[in-house]
């Protein structure tokens, strides 16, 4: 015969585990955090100490909730570890990018600038183009290849290159 007791414990845990489930369930939409990938990335020199990098990559918004972008930085780390931040060009200035500089090939997608919304559950094709104070041959033979997008609350969500 079983121990009531153990039965009773048994049949308890079965029910705090599937009210804890629950509850996971049910907030699944609350997280507000970007999911993405880079589709692609171009380069370019600007100068003999300068390059610039522009970024093709789809964003996801997985939350029941607006994601506004508040800021977007872009870094890239060489093959020793070292992580050079670059300046972000504004959207104007990214069309006169791609008019100088044929090497880039043509523009795809917009850019995601400051105050931009990303929709509940919605997925968009984005671009970013970013100076780096480093030679375009260094971009090249980069490892790593991250973009980092702040949300107006605070969130950061970042989208590195495999």
């Amino acid at each position: 015969m079983r121990n009531p007791l153990v039965v009773s414990i048994a049949v308890g845990i079965v029910v705090v585990l599937a009210v804890i489930a629950g509850v996971f369930y049910a907030q699944r939409g609350s997280h507000l955090e970007l999911q993405g990938k880079v589709l692609k990335v171009r380069t370019a020199p600007l100068d003999e100490n300068s390059g610039v990098a522009v970024i093709d990559f789809r964003i996801t918004n997985p939350a029941d909730f607006t994601f506004q972008v508040r800021a977007v930085t872009v870094a890239v780390e060489d093959n020793s570890g070292m992580r050079t931040q670059g300046t972000t060009i504004s959207e104007v200035d990214a069309q006169r990018l791609f008019q100088a500089v044929p090497l880039l090939g043509q523009k795809y997608n917009p850019s995601l600038l400051m105050r931009d919304e990303i929709g509940a559950h919605a997925t968009e094709d984005r671009m970013i183009a970013a100076r780096f104070e480093v030679p375009e041959a260094a971009l090249e033979k980069r490892k790593q290849l991250t973009v980092r997008i702040e949300e107006s609350g605070g969130l950061i969500s970042e989208i590195k290159e495999k």
